[in-house]
């Protein structure tokens, strides 16, 4: 009840997030790092990965490939979340300050096992014994 509720829930966020990369580029470009070939592409095409990665997940056949593709997605981004952090970009008006980005870095690896754990590649560390 609770994976398939947390499911639901990074689901609906990678939704959401897919959307604004297709609705609002500009704030992920800003966050993309200088090293980054074709910026433009790749903050569309991780859009539309977010998206199809959150449809995939609510479908039993592809769930373990969606989540996996979710993990690493969220590891290869990375680095942008680190730039932002860094240098301090601003979103919007203003920048954001470590309040936001400091539980943001920590959280990442929580994000990547949690998209593991949701699509039942892992079951890691509540496994039961045998």
């Amino acid at each position: 009840m609770i994976r398939s509720g947390l499911r639901m829930l990074l689901a609906l966020f990678y939704l959401g997030a897919g959307i604004m990369h297709l609705v609002s580029p500009r704030a992920f470009l800003a966050i993309t790092p200088y090293w980054v070939p074709f910026p433009e592409a790749v903050v569309a095409i991780t859009g539309v990965a977010e998206i199809a990665g959150a449809i995939g997940l609510m479908i039993p056949q592809l769930r373990k490939w969606a989540a996996t593709g979710l993990a690493l997605y969220a590891l290869c981004v990375w680095p942008a979340n680190f730039q932002h952090a860094i240098y301090g970009l601003a979103l919007g008006e203003e920048a954001l300050g470590w309040w936001y980005h400091g539980p943001r870095l920590a959280f990442q690896p929580v994000l990547i096992w949690l998209a593991l754990w949701v699509g039942h590649v892992t079951d890691w560390p509540f496994r039961k014994s045998h």
